[in-house]
């Protein structure tokens, strides 16, 4: 503005060639205060959208209905979804679509029984099998919508390692950044169907590390994209990474 009003002032000089140029200014100075103001209503609009986008589930579920169904769930998983054992997963403010895809991976396919579920375990794979596509559309928007908990690392020695896997990976094992998937911070992409990490148990973590490598856990679907990457790490990288993600926030 105060740019504007300068170029306006210079704009009463006789000289012909002065007021051209000072038209020339005027001009180029109006259209700049307007893209200023067209950028602040875009990165507003986007700022709109976002919260839109968090607000909104991308599951067509009902968090009332996922609460009453969710009390046998809470043995494990805590009352408010957080998990007072380290070897099951907090599930507060994790994205729906990725709890929604982990329930469906411990069902076997009824159309193929021969077939392996994409993930097997002795206390949830009888749970998901007695749930219908409903309840677990209603469970996975209820523990979305819960606060998500936070925890410090659980070993500050291996901080430097840890985030160094998580921000950069290892290029020299092929090993690519945590964070390019799961974001900087660890929230994940719901839509994309990349699990919130930031306050998970590192002990729980580390475990699906494991499973990825070993070929004990497949819900990764055809990219493998979990198993090559575990497959890659060595016990001490998995360490290191657990213990970080249990601290981020």
């Amino acid at each position: 503005m105060r740019l504007l009003i300068a170029v306006r002032e210079e704009a009463t000089i006789q000289n012909p060639c002065e007021q051209i140029g000072a038209a020339i200014l005027l001009g180029v100075a109006t259209y700049a205060m307007k893209m200023n103001i067209v950028l602040l209503i875009v990165l507003a609009g986007l700022n709109f959208i976002a919260i839109d986008a968090r607000a909104a589930s991308l599951v067509d579920g009902d968090a009332k209905s996922g609460e009453a169904k969710s009390a046998p769930c809470s043995a494990c998983h805590g009352a408010e979804g957080n998990s007072m054992s380290p070897i099951w997963p907090n599930l507060a403010g994790q994205a729906a679509p990725y709890i929604v895809a982990q329930l469906k991976a411990f069902k076997s396919d009824p159309n193929n029984p021969d077939a392996k579920a994409l993930r097997s375990d002795p206390l949830m794979t009888p749970q998901a099998m007695m749930l219908s596509d409903q309840d677990i559309n209603d469970l996975a928007v209820y523990y979305e919508s819960l606060p998500v908990g936070a925890q410090a690392v659980a070993d500050p020695d291996l901080i430097s390692r840890g985030e160094a896997l998580w921000r950069a990976g290892n290029s020299e094992e092929g090993v690519a950044a945590c964070a390019a998937c799961h974001g900087p911070t660890g929230r994940g992409n719901p839509a994309a169907s990349y699990p919130l990490l930031a306050g998970q148990h590192s002990a729980y973590i580390a475990k699906q590390l494991n499973d990825y490598a070993a070929g004990k856990r497949r819900s990764d679907g055809k990219t493998r994209i979990m198993r090559d990457i575990s497959e890659r790490l060595n016990q001490e990288d998995i360490t290191a990474l657990a213990s970080y993600v249990q601290g981020l926030k």
